[in-house]
């Protein structure tokens, strides 16, 4: 698939981190290139430490100044927190409304999610829950619930009428189709990362922000670039074709 600038973004995760880990230099060359990009974090990110002197309501409370921060190192300003509990978040009913609420509000062109398919990273991490709940929160939500008139009838009366998508971009995936060139935008990312005190520290080792250049590399290292960060992308606005018969 090849690569496009959407016109605007929503992202939507469950913890603050997770896009810098993830798109973060997607989404500052999207900024560069005039895009309008807005995060939605389903959680508070409360359950993030191990410091037995920290509590869940200061955490929440730091995790959402580095998530702020962390949005305008990339050029984005709209950030979203619809307060879930770190470590609690399910796919339900009420999750996937809120989200619904949250597509129709901002208007995306594009919707910007974890994989809910996604359960292992080799044999290296097991992916957290709260990541597979948002994703399948995020796609219910994107399918019916945005796109279809009759499918919230109390959103039509707040005013919230339906959106029609061009695409859906999945971070965190085994399969992805389309690779984007980040290599400008490197230390936009890393940078953002930083923001993250709570979660890497004031001073982050060079094997943590290694990591993070490595990841990239590796993402990249079949393209003609250095780094990039991969997505499985499904585009609603292109022509649909049987595939060939063999």
């Amino acid at each position: 698939m090849d690569y496009w600038t959407p016109g605007s973004a929503l992202v939507v995760v469950a913890h603050p981190d997770d896009i810098e880990f993830s798109c973060a230099g997607t989404v500052a060359r999207w900024a560069h290139e005039g895009a309008k990009v807005t995060y939605a974090l389903l959680t508070n990110g409360a359950a993030g430490s191990t410091d037995p002197e920290m509590t869940r309501g200061r955490l929440a409370s730091l995790r959402e100044a580095e998530q702020r921060a962390a949005a305008k190192v990339v050029g984005v300003e709209r950030v979203e927190f619809l307060g879930y509990e770190d470590g609690l978040l399910e796919p339900t009913l009420e999750v996937r409304e809120q989200i619904v609420r949250l597509i129709r509000r901002v208007r995306p062109e594009v919707v910007v999610t974890t994989d809910p398919t996604t359960r292992y990273f080799a044999e290296q991490y097991i992916n957290h829950p709260d990541h597979r709940a948002a994703g399948e929160a995020t796609l219910a939500a994107v399918i019916p619930g945005s796109d279809t008139r009759l499918a919230y009838p109390e959103l039509l009366d707040e005013g919230l009428e339906p959106v029609k998508l061009t695409g859906v971009w999945l971070m965190m995936n085994a399969d992805p189709n389309l690779i984007v060139d980040v290599s400008d935008f490197m230390d936009k990312k890393v940078e953002s990362l930083r923001c993250h005190v709570s979660q890497i520290g004031d001073h982050p080792s060079s094997e943590d922000v290694g990591w993070v250049y490595g990841m990239a590399e590796f993402q990249a290292s079949a393209q003609p670039f250095r780094y990039g960060e991969a997505f499985r992308v499904f585009r609603f606005d292109q022509p649909w074709e049987l595939p060939a018969a063999e």
